[in-house]
């Protein structure tokens, strides 16, 4: 059977101490006299008292809790987003909570109910691949609890928001494969309702405008960005009857699997097909060959989301019009892509 915890009563009982005198004394003020410290101290670690710093905090208006909701901590991307995340918040004096919602809507409902039931001061979300809707947000907006997502938001949706600017990140790395002479490039393309996937293809599509290429419908495979969905689709690009000579990916995961299908067909990459993914996941150097991959700064990303939650609960008593804030993208350009003699 779990121990009753001590609170602030019991020692001001066990003393014949007001609860007053005891909470001051905890606290070290300078009226207390030292000999009742020292009996309040001592009683207290003989109890094992642990001060309820949430109460403490919530007394004053303010849990100095704030919540992360994010699809997954697996890979590069997200670990270092709360990375920058945590660093700020710290710094700041408050504490994180981090939930994941494993790419599940009704996961990420309950995420949602947690985090509100902590009575956090702000939420941090980047949503799941299976999100289609805000209803469950719209709660948090009428608690007044300050909202901001980053990276993955729902397209039409006007909320404040750190983004990357996925447009150019894919724009840049269908430009630079067709500066490699490559005219017959594929796209693995993710869920369009979200904002990235939706964006990365409307890059690759510009891209082959402006060089006056059409979208060729059988070159898009749509699919959920993992490793598999990668595999699937060099397999159905392999099947045509022209096949593509480079592959633009919106997820690093996908293209990856692209490049364990090639390299069992004894394709040469890039001489037969070159390849070019998104977000710098770690083993994108670590491949053979490395990579082509757009980074999108995600400590910078981090840290943007947190410094403008921040501001908001400092503003919490305002009324703030949605702010966006835009990153711009790096394409790393490796073996994969960049053409050298065989």
């Amino acid at each position: 059977m779990a121990l009753k915890r001590a609170s602030i009563s019991d020692i001001a009982k066990e003393l014949n101490l007001a609860v007053s005198t005891v909470s001051r004394a905890l606290n070290g003020y300078s009226r207390i006299s030292e000999t009742t410290r020292k009996r309040v101290w001592k009683l207290a670690e003989q109890l094992n008292y642990q001060p309820n710093h949430l109460a403490a905090a919530l007394r004053k208006g303010r849990s100095n809790t704030l919540g992360v909701i994010v699809p997954h901590i697996d890979g590069h991307f997200f670990a270092l987003v709360m990375k920058g995340i945590e660093a700020v918040a710290n710094k700041a004096g408050f504490n994180v909570m981090l939930c994941q919602s494993n790419e599940d809507y009704v996961h990420e409902q309950k995420n949602v109910e947690t985090l509100i039931n902590a009575q956090v001061d702000g939420i941090l979300v980047s949503l799941s691949r299976t999100t289609r809707d805000f209803k469950h947000f719209e709660k948090v907006r009428k608690r007044g609890i300050p909202l901001v997502f980053f990276d993955r938001i729902l397209d039409g949706i006007d909320v404040s928001a750190v983004v990357l600017d996925d447009y150019q990140g894919g724009y840049q790395s269908v430009k630079h494969l067709l500066d490699q002479g490559c005219r017959r490039i594929a796209h693995f393309g993710g869920p369009q309702h979200l904002n990235i996937y939706k964006n990365r293809y409307l890059g690759y599509c510009q891209a082959l405008r402006d060089h006056h290429l059409p979208v060729e419908e059988e070159l898009v495979v749509f699919g959920d960005m993992k490793m598999e969905d990668g595999i699937q689709g060099m397999k159905q690009l392999l099947s045509l009857p022209q096949l593509p000579d480079a592959v633009f990916s919106a997820s690093d995961f996908s293209i990856v699997g692209a490049l364990q299908v090639l390299k069992e067909h004894k394709l040469r990459i890039p001489y037969d097909i070159a390849l070019a993914g998104f977000s710098n996941e770690t083993f994108t150097s670590l491949t053979e060959p490395m990579l082509t991959s757009v980074d999108q700064h995600c400590e910078e990303m981090g840290r943007a989301a947190i410094r403008l939650l921040l501001e908001m609960v400092q503003e919490r008593t305002r009324q703030l019009s949605p702010r966006k804030i835009v990153l711009q993208p790096e394409l790393l350009l490796r073996e994969s892509s960049r053409w050298r003699q065989p």
